[in-house]
């Protein structure tokens, strides 16, 4: 799916609200971002004209227009270009987990602050960093009436979604199947998350925690749809193949499951954005609606 091909009722209303208030931001910001979701929301706000940097080998198809020549290429997720980001002579970075190690060496060149989605309830995490960006740029007014906006159409699609089918979010990467607890599917939209089994257990990795699902894991879960974040194609690598996938759960014996794939970058790399969790809400509410259809 092209993010030329997606529409919503929310982000239409967003942007024709934004685009008229828009000149009323005052601050005067230098803003490098590794933070593609911070991207989004100053980029929704209107305030690209604060942006100096950001990260072009990971930009999303809606957040193309960043890989102009106007923008410094401030190197990867994982590979900051320390000495490109110092010639665009940021007054903020903004950073996240994945840059976390060299937090003290971006330090060195200008303030930082770190927009990382932590905490137990995402939409108060997510409210106070559209907030927190909107007091660094002088869009205060443009953020709350954004988050309003979302904050209906999160309403409306939540009463829509009250029966929704039983569903499941997995992750793909590398031709493996792992649980992804999604807080856009469950708690922005409030879709109950599934009951696993016991044959299902989680595995540690240095700080993180993942659970594995075989396709008679699935199966035995027995989820109505499976929703897909294909982290290998947003990363560059194989995408998974969902005929592939849906082959496999009904050979494990998962006969009436459907396999959504979702926009890979928009789930993996952008999310925590005024327009993409816009976006993100669209595709679940359409993908569980054709559901029950």
């Amino acid at each position: 799916m092209k993010y030329a091909a997606i529409t919503t009722s929310a982000l239409t209303t967003l942007t024709a609200t934004l685009l008229l208030a828009s000149a009323a931001a005052s601050a005067d910001q230098r803003i490098a971002t590794f933070d593609l979701g911070s991207l989004d929301t100053l980029d929704a706000l209107g305030l690209s004209d604060q942006v100096v940097g950001a990260p072009k080998s990971s930009l999303p198809g809606y957040l193309k227009q960043y890989a102009e020549e106007t923008y410094a290429d401030i190197g990867g997720l994982r590979s900051p270009d320390m000495d490109a980001i110092r010639q665009s002579d940021p007054s903020l970075i903004l950073y996240t987990g994945r840059q976390g190690e060299w937090e003290d060496e971006l330090g060195e060149i200008a303030p930082l602050l770190n927009t990382s989605l932590q905490g137990d309830n995402y939409l108060t995490t997510f409210d106070d960093n559209v907030r927190e960006l909107a007091s660094q740029t002088g869009a205060e007014a443009e953020a709350e009436d954004a988050l309003e906006i979302l904050h209906n159409e999160i309403e409306t699609q939540r009463e829509a979604l009250s029966n929704a089918p039983r569903t499941l979010v997995v992750t793909h990467n590398g031709g493996n199947l792992m649980l992804n607890q999604h807080p856009v599917v469950h708690d922005v939209l409030g879709i109950a998350a599934l009951e696993m089994p016991d044959s299902v257990t989680s595995e540690t990795r240095g700080t993180r925690t993942f659970t594995p699902l075989s396709p008679e894991a699935i199966s035995d879960i027995d989820p109505e749809v499976v929703l897909v974040v294909d982290r290998s194609a947003a990363i560059g690598d194989e995408a998974a193949d969902a005929d592939a996938i849906a082959q496999m759960l009904l050979e494990a014996g998962a006969e009436k499951t459907r396999v959504v794939m979702l926009t890979p970058a928009l789930w993996y790399l952008s999310g925590g954005g005024l327009q993409s969790l816009a976006l993100q809400i669209d595709e679940v509410s359409a993908a569980l609606s054709s559901s029950n259809n």
